[in-house]
């Protein structure tokens, strides 16, 4: 590959635009629906997310982020609604999709008795990039991630952390347009959770698409430019961080308004009885 970003001496690929029609949005979602038995986990969405901006989708614990994800990168077919990435869509021409993606889903399997290295190769080639390239991507990813000296661990004996790390290589080694990651920095501990966050910043610096679920308002009011909230299975708010802000003081406390749940941070006040040690 000719295009790439330059940094102490090495080249790393940078995402490679080819195809990609200019100005059609990231994602477009509509009507997408989810029902598990007599739960609806996702009740109708309408959502267009930009493209080349860092983008986190937010929400509460059982919001539906990590079922919108999982429908939106073709993990999981929904009950009626449309996806399209990048003008295509993902349950019509999932090919066109999939080549365009990098996915690191939340309870991420992987092949558990490869090394890292080789994981990184199968991979490659399963993208169907050479051997060559395959290794020279894999080399520079397991050094900017700091999997150099485990490169050669089997993933079974791998931590959180560097798993959530090998992950990301992997997702990242065919130099997709658009990235999906769910909860990346949950369980990672804080030098891990730098390090990657190094890696998306300058993956987006190149005009790449990151798009993340969370529930740490901070991570995501430091990260993104761009943000959705999503609570009950339903977008309470979408656009740009400062616009979906507004006035309060900190996404936080507008995130609580949104999900209504501004409430339940005022009712530890009626615990009048807790702490002190007294009976």
């Amino acid at each position: 590959m000719t295009n790439g970003t330059e940094k102490s001496g090495e080249t790393v690929a940078a995402p490679s635009k080819d195809g990609a029609s200019e100005g059609v949005p990231a994602v477009q979602i509509r009507g997408l629906t989810k029902r598990f038995g007599t739960q609806t986990a996702v009740a109708g969405i309408d959502l267009t997310l930009p493209a080349g901006r860092f983008i986190g989708l937010v929400g509460p614990n059982g919001a539906g982020k990590t079922t919108t994800l999982s429908m939106v990168t073709g993990l999981l077919r929904p009950d009626s609604g449309e996806v399209r990435i990048g003008g295509h869509d993902v349950w019509r021409d999932p090919v066109a999709v999939k080549s365009r993606i990098g996915v690191l889903p939340e309870g991420l399997r992987l092949f558990e008795r490869l090394s890292g290295r080789e994981l990184l190769g199968y991979m490659g080639r399963l993208r169907g990039l050479t051997g060559t390239e395959t290794d020279k991507r894999a080399d520079q990813l397991l050094d900017i991630l700091g999997l150099s000296g485990a490169q050669y661990k089997l993933v079974v004996d791998y931590s959180t952390g560097m798993r959530k790390k090998i992950g990301l290589a992997a997702a990242l080694l065919h130099n997709p347009e658009i990235l999906f990651l769910d909860e990346p920095f949950e369980g990672v501990d804080p030098v891990s959770a730098q390090t990657i966050r190094g890696v998306l910043e300058r993956y987006t610096s190149s005009g790449a698409t990151v798009i993340f679920s969370s529930h740490v308002m901070e991570l995501v009011e430091s990260l993104c430019d761009w943000v959705a909230v999503i609570a009950a299975g339903r977008i309470r708010a979408d656009g740009p961080i400062a616009e979906v802000r507004g006035d309060a003081p900190s996404l936080q406390e507008a995130f609580l308004e949104l999900v209504g749940a501004g409430h339940r941070t005022r009712a530890g006040q009626n615990l009048d009885w807790l702490g002190g040690g007294s009976r």
